[in-house]
């Protein structure tokens, strides 16, 4: 849960300065498909975050 709420923050943050600095691209695109997953906590919502947690788990054993 703390993980998610975290990164609803981040994905909002990085939105943000896209959207200000009129930058658009598939990043901004992924960021903001991102932001509103969990933002809306859709039935995609779920896939997102195992998607999410698996990569922070294959971070953290780098």
């Amino acid at each position: 849960m703390a993980i998610t709420v975290s990164l609803v923050a981040l994905f909002g943050l990085v939105l943000f300065f896209l959207l200000r600095s009129k930058t658009l691209g598939y990043g901004s695109a992924f960021i903001a498909t991102m932001f509103g997953f969990y933002l809306a906590s859709t039935g995609a919502s779920k896939p997102m975050n195992d998607l999410t947690t698996a990569v922070v788990d294959a971070l953290g054993n780098l």
